[in-house]
């Protein structure tokens, strides 16, 4: 799976930390151990504290980008950046396009060029691929060109990982030695996603190429399972990730927006049933995958399944199903996963940690602005 096999070391810098400021919202619930019975969750208040521990824990001011963890490691990573600058956008929506909020997106882009060489480009295409997509999103929200263009480098870069071994598909780093679901799902969103900005037919049908390989190589026809990957010895089975679940979810609700073809949305649904079952749950709560790059995947299909709940042709019963088990992976992660008063999430979503990764916070918080966005929507209480 996703290893980040060439971080990028910089100075030792004194992490930014306003912890001991930082205070549990105002809820119209107490909070656990109260006393009180039932429990009132003010998502958009929790939302806030959320998104006020990730700058208080992790942000680096001198470098403009988040540390690895909260415990004073200052290790740039590129692709856990670019899902930093993906949370920033859900609170700068959630806050009305806040111009504080703005200005830390902007930093973060160019903090990301600096702490990457002075450049966006990556020897790894699953990270810039995850950039591109913050980037579109970025400049869907507040239509500043930065991120468009650095968006479109991007995508420039990632068509070259493509080739016709093993039948086609995006090589997962510029080794060219397998490909695998996080290079190439994610390949297929930011496709469709630019061929809604630009109208280029080329874009869809690199959206429905990268998906047809990812489909036919990676997916269980039967089960909506989704591999990890491929190489010259064969199929990586084995691996059984959220993150990997998320993508082709994505992947597929993308193009049946930009299609209508219903094959498109049955194969999103089939994965993300799937992905409610024991392989990636226990009790209805989305496994720990540990801290490093794997405190991230969670997030990744909370994302996505929140994407298939706002964009997808689901059927009512559907939607609050899966509107429920982001409900309650939040509210299992806020009142037992979450350390008081600094707001650290833990990789398992049902036990405290005081120290931990800025991954696995990143993945926390996009079930909090999950959250929020679905009581918004009414689709939770």
């Amino acid at each position: 799976m996703h290893k980040y096999l060439k971080q990028i070391s910089v100075a030792m810098l004194a992490a930014v930390s306003f912890s001991s400021c930082l205070k549990e919202p105002v809820d119209d619930g107490p909070g656990p151990g109260a006393g009180k019975e039932t429990y009132v969750y003010n998502w958009p208040l929790i939302a806030d504290s959320s998104y006020n521990s990730l700058i208080a824990n992790f942000y680096n001011a001198s470098g403009k980008y988040y540390n690895e963890n909260n415990a004073g490691k200052t290790t740039f990573h590129y692709w856990r950046n670019a899902h930093a600058l993906d949370v920033l956008i859900d609170a700068y929506i959630r806050k009305n396009n806040d111009p504080q909020i703005k200005q830390r997106m902007d930093d973060l882009l160019a903090g990301m060029r600096t702490q990457n060489g002075n450049t966006y480009i990556n020897h790894f295409y699953d990270d810039m691929e995850w950039m591109a997509l913050a980037c579109i999103r970025a400049y869907e929200v507040t239509s500043d060109n930065n991120y468009k263009t650095t968006a479109q480098l991007l995508w420039n870069d990632i068509k070259g990982g493509w080739d016709d071994r093993w039948g086609g598909g995006i090589y997962w780093n510029k080794d060219r030695a397998n490909k695998n679901t996080p290079a190439n799902a994610p390949a297929s969103i930011i496709a469709s996603r630019m061929y809604q900005l630009n109208r280029d037919p080329a874009d869809l049908d690199w959206a429905k190429k990268i998906y047809q390989w990812q489909k036919v190589n990676l997916v269980d026809p039967v089960t909506g399972l989704v591999w990890d990957g491929l190489d010259g010895t064969g199929t990586n089975k084995a691996w059984k990730f959220t993150y990997n679940q998320g993508v082709h979810i994505g992947a597929g609700v993308e193009l049946y927006k930009l299609t209508g073809d219903v094959v498109y949305m049955n194969d999103a649904l089939r994965t993300a049933n799937n992905s409610l079952t024991g392989d990636f749950t226990s009790g209805n709560i989305m496994k720990d995958e540990g801290g490093g790059d794997g405190g991230l995947f969670k997030g990744i299909l909370v994302r996505n399944l929140l994407l298939l709940i706002t964009d997808g042709n689901l059927s009512a019963a559907d939607k609050t199903k899966f509107a429920n088990f982001l409900r309650i992976n939040a509210e299992t992660l806020w009142l037992q996963g979450t350390s008081r008063p600094a707001v650290i999430f833990n990789s398992k979503w049902n036990a405290i940690a005081t120290t931990t990764d800025l991954s696995t916070q990143l993945s926390g918080a996009m079930a909090i602005e999950a959250a929020a966005m679905l009581k918004e929507l009414d689709l939770i209480d």
